[in-house]
């Protein structure tokens, strides 16, 4: 179902305002004191590549006994942040509760985060509490990689006369291992705003990367394919960070990274529209990325359980003992490869580079 909702005054000034640049979101995953927030409002704002500051107060932790935020305190110290450097600030709710005292504090953007915008249930809840309203609200994907969710998260909330909306890309978790901490699925992001074209979308490459090394290629991906910013953490000592240190920058990293992307693809593929032939080869490198990764991974599982066998025989007998059952072995692991369409020579010669490898490991 496609959306009649218009964008809103919020966003839509902001995009404006930045002459086509992307719209930039940046700020601590978790504001901790009054000092860590307000020295990286600072130095953000000193920086002039950041239009939003954004900051969670309250935080849905995987696990109980795990820092879950500030609370309260947070909204007053993002109050002072928008008085000090007159940016917009923007913060996660989760409940109802989180909604009204984000209202009561003068936050200005709202977001619903990938924990939230799986559940209709919670969505609704919020979305009722906001009706009336003329705030600004985002809306994550959810952690699983269910289009209908989201676009559902975004219906309700116009459904409730919200009128300023935004969607925000995160990345779905995943429990294959693979390049990032969350598959970006670029594909669902695209066919969100097929379906949703008038609803700007910012990427999180904090959430996709999981660590510091592959934001920048993130942001850029995410910027050729037309989304229209990108929200990306910062805090002024990451390593010391209470939430997400791996995947935090100092505020002159991120404004180094924001200089060195590359805007003029942005322009190109501002539509966000790819080809059937760039969508498929975009998806099929990304599927190509993960089973690397997951390769990389068996890889170094097999070489341990190697490691552990050889300390059940000294050193060099182990591969005369084995010789029969290896040959049995590959008997069955070449008819397995014939079946799944493999040449015979190949496999037999992936496992004898793997088995001269383990030896050398086993005597080592």
């Amino acid at each position: 179902m496609k959306s009649n909702q218009t964008s809103g005054t919020l966003l839509s000034t902001l995009l404006q305002s930045n002459g086509g640049a992307p719209l930039i979101i940046g700020g601590p995953c978790s504001a901790e004191t009054e000092e860590q927030v307000l020295e990286t409002a600072r130095r953000i704002k000193a920086s002039g590549k950041v239009q939003v500051y954004r900051s969670g107060i309250w935080k849905p932790r995987t696990r109980p006994n795990s820092f879950e935020g500030v609370g309260t305190d947070g909204l007053r110290w993002l109050q002072q942040v928008k008085e000090m450097t007159g940016m917009p600030v923007a913060t996660e709710v989760a409940n109802v509760r989180h909604v009204a005292e984000a209202l009561e504090f003068g936050i200005d953007i709202l977001w619903i985060g990938a924990r939230t915008s799986v559940n209709p249930f919670s969505v609704q809840e919020i979305a009722d509490a906001l009706a009336g309203t003329d705030v600004t609200v985002m809306v994550k994907n959810p952690i699983n990689p269910d289009l209908a969710l989201w676009i559902g998260a975004i219906e309700r909330l116009a459904k409730a006369g919200i009128k300023d909306l935004g969607a925000i890309h995160r990345g779905f978790s995943t429990d294959s291992k693979m390049a990032y901490r969350n598959a970006p699925k670029w594909k669902i992001a695209m066919n969100f705003r097929k379906e949703m074209p008038e609803i700007p979308m910012v990427c999180d490459p904090s959430h996709i990367a999981g660590r510091r090394d592959v934001l920048q290629e993130i942001s850029q991906k995410a910027l050729d394919l037309g989304m229209h910013g990108l929200m990306i953490e910062s805090h002024i000592n990451p390593d010391a960070a209470w939430s997400d240190a791996k995947q935090q920058i100092t505020p002159e990293v991120l404004a180094s990274l924001i200089s060195s992307l590359d805007l003029k693809k942005n322009g190109i593929f501002a539509s966000g529209l790819h080809s059937p032939e760039e969508e498929l080869l975009d998806e099929l490198r990304s599927e190509m990325d993960n089973l690397d990764h997951e390769l990389l991974e068996l890889l170094s599982n097999r070489a341990k359980v190697s490691g552990k066998l050889g300390a059940f025989a000294p050193q060099g007998q182990l591969q005369g003992v084995h010789n029969e059952r290896d040959k049995v072995l590959m008997g069955n692991l070449v008819r397995k490869a014939l079946a799944e369409g493999l040449e015979e020579n190949f496999i037999q010669s992936i496992f004898a580079v793997l088995n001269e490898y383990s030896v050398k490991g086993q005597e080592a």
